[in-house]
Formats: structure tokens, C-alpha cells, sequence
């Protein structure tokens, strides 16, 4: 069954993100203000709506009840968000993400519904900052204010050693889920087989043990 999602604002954030939803699947409903990006994404998205989304009304309009998340994008206008979270909780959206441009906008959101607040330029900084420090580190997602998924090559020092030896799990809350090894993927590590320097460890971790995890 498709995840049906709204997305409210179209600027470059949410443009990136519709643009990607709508190629994984998803069954995407967007409004903005602007006319001519409205129309620029018509056809690759369920539902296009021109609107006014400072306005309860039209808001309400949009039929929003009916979708699993709505995510609020406007970073910059903190009224229209403070709007669109509101009404979107008060007509039982299940989960409502809102993009906020500072800690303060963040805090806001949260605090009139907001399940979810991403600062898409602070976690694209932190990003960059994980891979320049490491180079261990290959893909980096995270899974809400404490938990991330990454894709790592092993460390040095933890080549030729086994899971079993290295006890990631008690040395730094790290939880090993797959494997890939010569273009293979595998969810059935053996604990003691011996890590090669060319695999890549697919990983689980609690975000404040990433710096123990770089050094």
C-alpha cells in the first residue's frame, strides 16, 4: 500500500523532497502559493493545489485528513508554519514533520503540534562535517533525535578481527545489521569471521556515540 503524503511549500526543501518521494512511489499531495511551481510538478505528484497556506480555511480544504504525514516546508514564513501545523494535527493527521529555519522556529513548532522538527541545513552540515572527519563513514541517515543508520567501512584497527573480538555492541552501542562483501549483502554475519578492509558494515548507533565511534 503507498504512504500517502502531503507536502506544504514548495520551496527548494520541499521541491527536493517531493521530487523524491514521487520517484520512490509515494502517493504525494503538494500546495504552495506559487502558481508556476505548482504547475512545474503536476504531473509527477497525485494532487497539485495552488494555495494560500497562511489561511485556516483553505488549509482545512485541501483534505489532509486522509494522509499518513503531512510535512510543513516553508523554514522561512514561521506564521504559515505555526498555521499549517495546527489545523494539520486538528484534523488528525497522524504525523506532522515542519522544517524550521532556527532552534527558536523549531521549539515554536513543536510546541503548537510539530511531531518532528529537521533543521534540513544544520543536519546537512553535520553530514558533511562526519565525512570530511572520517572516511570510514559512506551513507549517514537519521532515524529521530537519537538514533542514525549508516554505512561505514571497517576501521583500521578492526580489520581482521571478528564482531565476537570487537563487542561493538558494549564499546560504543553500535548494532551491526548486514554485511556487504563483494556485491553481496547478507543479514547472516558470522560473529567470527574476520572483517576484510573492503567490506561495508551496515550499522545502527545512537547519535552521541558517533564521536567515539570517528576516534
Amino acid at each position: 500500500m503507498k504512504k500517502s503524503i502531503a507536502v506544504l511549500g514548495m520551496g527548494r526543501f520541499g521541491q527536493f523532497l517531493t521530487a523524491e518521494l514521487s520517484k520512490n512511489g509515494a502517493d504525494v499531495l503538494i500546495a504552495d502559493g506559487d502558481e508556476e511551481t505548482i504547475r512545474k510538478f503536476a504531473n509527477q505528484v497525485s494532487c497539485a493545489i495552488r494555495a494560500d497556506l497562511s489561511d485556516p480555511e483553505v488549509i482545512r480544504g485541501l483534505g489532509l485528513a486522509g494522509v499518513d504525514t503531512v510535512v510543513v516546508s516553508m523554514g522561512s514564513s514561521l506564521d504559515a508554519s505555526i498555521m499549517c501545523v495546527m489545523v494539520a494535527k486538528e484534523i488528525g493527521v497522524p504525523y506532522v514533520i515542519a522544517k524550521a529555519a532556527s532552534l527558536r522556529m523549531g521549539e515554536i513548532l513543536r510546541r503548537v503540534g510539530a511531531d518532528e522538527i529537521i533543521y534540513p541545513e544544520k543536519e546537512s552540515a553535520e553530514l558533511t562535517a562526519r565525512r570530511l572527519l572520517s572516511s570510514d563513514f559512506l551513507e549517514f541517515f537519521d532515524l529521530g533525535s537519537e538514533l542514525c543508520v549508516f554505512s561505514m567501512k571497517p576501521k583500521k584497527d578492526w580489520v581482521g578481527k571478528t564482531l565476537r573480538e570487537l563487542k561493538l555492541r558494549d564499546r560504543y552501542a553500535l548494532n551491526v545489521m548486514a554485511m556487504r562483501e563483494n556485491g553481496e549483502t547478507t543479514a547472516s554475519m558470522d560473529p567470527d569471521r574476520p572483517l576484510v578492509a573492503d567490506c561495508e558494515l551496515f550499522a545502527v548507533a545512537k547519535r552521541d556515540a558517533l564521536d567515539k565511534i570517528l576516534h
